[in-house]
């Protein structure tokens, strides 16, 4: 990272990014911080901050800002170049950026022909976890209903950061990338007896920011399996140039409609074959459902699939096309598969459980003393109440009662309102304006006389 970008908060967090500040071409516009599910970015000084314990790396600030300050920070395809032996895992996603791709096996051989020297797609990853979320539901009747997926890494952060209570909710499986990665290598080495693990590089070809974090702080395990990710966005151009040449692909698919389906919103929960599921995309629409999880008013539901981009995973700003092309596209691609090539029989399911519990302690804390937290949390309320409640923004919080936070906090004060500023010089209008009256009055007079007594 250059000296340009800025990961900046007032917290520490166990989390490294992927979404980073370039300060030199932020406005403090404040669009931003209106649109940020976690209220992680604060406008301080004319320049954005992104708070790193909030942020869940969403993007959503990325796809809003008009200025291209904020941006993803992903690997590049030369920086692995010292690795013996190459893997790709191409996204589910991968498959709607490509118009007239009737077949999978032309793209998958692009990638090899890019440098890979194998490519085995998540999408039949995806199928496996298919098949382990119908067992789990089936197996474990008292588990907290609804059972959330987990495959979205944002969502599994935005739980532990805005709904903690939550956490029990969550699909203890890790997700398709991970379990794609963790097969690919082990079948790597059986038929390459002459390679370590350490001469493996798996690389994850990514729609969104997210992803690059979960590999740098995995959620589920001590340690992801994948090297790196690459962006669909940047590797898109080469991997089309590659496509055009190849006139008879090699055999390489081995997934089916289920697990590219995990594209799209929708795509996971249908797999489970029963009509107990609820399926929401876009950040917004994400929280008011859990908003309603979170009251209990979500009843009769066993599986809820959440993602954070609109449209699902074709939806993330990594990406070249747009969303509902892309689905468009990978519904028509979807006639012409089998409906699964994957089944867990191979691997007991344990396999793919999570090593270690998530870490939902990233949750912002006032204090650690439960007594200062409580004194805090009442000088919020008091003060939240004396701010106009408009959530304009111009203060550089998202919203009054942000900016009541940050002040309790020490990191701003009441004179960062604007309509408490201007309510002050009002009132300091009105007590003096016998004195303002008398300046007018000379200054008329001189006016008039050309400055002549």
């Amino acid at each position: 990272m250059n000296q340009k970008e800025l990961q900046a908060g007032a917290c520490d967090s166990p989390v490294t990014h992927s979404v980073t500040l370039d300060t030199e071409k932020c406005k403090g516009c404040t669009t931003c911080i209106k649109h940020c599910p976690t209220e992680a970015i604060r406008v301080r000084n004319s320049r954005a901050v992104i708070e790193n314990a909030r942020c869940i790396d969403c993007g959503e600030c990325i796809r809003v800002c008009s200025y291209k300050a904020k941006k993803a920070t992903y690997d590049k395809l030369e920086d692995f170049s010292s690795y013996r032996y190459k893997i790709a895992l191409p996204a589910p996603a991968l498959y709607g950026q490509f118009d007239e791709l009737t077949e999978t096996d032309c793209l998958l051989t692009a990638l090899l022909e890019c440098g890979f020297d194998e490519v085995f797609e998540v999408a039949s990853a995806a199928e496996l976890v298919s098949e382990y979320t119908r067992k789990y539901i089936e197996d474990n009747p008292d588990a907290p209903r609804p059972i959330i997926s987990s495959a979205c890494p944002v969502i599994v952060r935005l739980i532990g950061v805005r709904y903690p209570l939550l956490c029990d909710h969550i699909l203890p499986v890790l997700s398709p990338m991970e379990i794609a990665a963790r097969i690919a290598r082990s079948e790597a080495v059986k038929k390459h007896p002459e390679l370590s693990d350490s001469d493996i590089c798996v690389l994850f070809i990514s729609p969104c920011p997210a992803k690059v974090s979960y590999v740098r702080s995995p959620i589920g395990t001590p340690e992801s399996a994948v090297t790196g990710v690459l962006s669909i966005g940047d590797f898109y151009f080469k991997l089309r140039s590659k496509m055009r040449e190849i006139k008879e692909p090699s055999v390489q698919a081995r997934s089916g409609i289920i697990g590219i389906s995990w594209a799209s919103s929708g795509g996971e929960a249908s797999a489970l074959f029963n009509d107990k599921y609820l399926a929401a995309d876009g950040i917004e629409n994400v929280i008011k459902v859990l908003d309603e999880i979170d009251n209990g008013n979500i009843r009769n539901i066993e599986f809820v699939e959440l993602n954070a981009c609109s449209g699902g995973c074709v939806g993330g700003v990594l990406n070249i096309e747009n969303p509902y092309i892309a689905k468009a596209r990978i519904q028509t691609l979807r006639k012409y598969l089998p409906v699964s090539l994957n089944r867990m029989d191979k691997n007991p399911f344990s396999e793919y459980e999570f090593e270690s519990e998530i870490n939902c302690d990233y949750v912002v804390k006032l204090s650690d003393d439960r007594h200062e937290a409580m004194r805090k949390m009442a000088l919020i309320e008091e003060l939240s109440g004396q701010l106009p409640q408009l959530d304009c923004g111009s203060c550089g919080a998202p919203t009054c009662r942000a900016l009541a936070e940050d002040i309790v906090n020490g990191r701003a004060s009441k004179d960062d309102c604007v309509i408490i500023i201007k309510e002050k010089l009002a009132e300091y209008y009105r007590k003096n304006s016998s004195a303002f009256k008398g300046k007018e009055t000379v200054k008329k007079d001189d006016a008039e006389s050309g400055g002549k007594v």
